[in-house]
């Protein structure tokens, strides 16, 4: 259920984030929103912890920063996947798109999924 939760939040945060950055990050209809967070989660569960370890050495250098490019990179393959119905202009933009989406899912797990945890 909370992963159903979480694809859905993430599907209204790309239709936000389209609609915030016309030129640079485009979608389609809300269905492609809902299709590309879910292959977006399927790629987190699939390839990012290959690309994880993979990728350790410059992860601890960095102190966990390039966790962002790393999620960037799944955004572009999202973006490659979905093909027109889901736009992202460039690599610049996708980890500006990580950066919020990391952010905006941790302030609601916080504050929206914990309190149904506690009550």
């Amino acid at each position: 259920m909370r992963w159903l939760v979480s694809i859905l939040i993430n599907a209204i945060l790309f239709i936000a984030l389209a609609g915030f950055f016309d030129e640079s990050f485009q979608v389609s209809s809300f269905g492609a929103a809902v299709t590309a967070s879910f292959i977006l989660s399927i790629l987190n569960i699939l390839v990012k912890p290959l690309l994880i370890l993979l990728t350790l050495p410059f992860t601890i250098l960095t102190l966990g920063l390039f966790l962002f490019v790393i999620n960037a990179m799944t955004l572009l393959l999202t973006d490659g996947i979905m093909g027109s119905a889901f736009e992202i202009s460039g690599f610049g933009m996708a980890i500006f798109v990580a950066i919020v989406m990391a952010i905006a899912n941790t302030i609601i797990q916080k504050t929206v999924l914990d309190d149904k945890k506690k009550s």
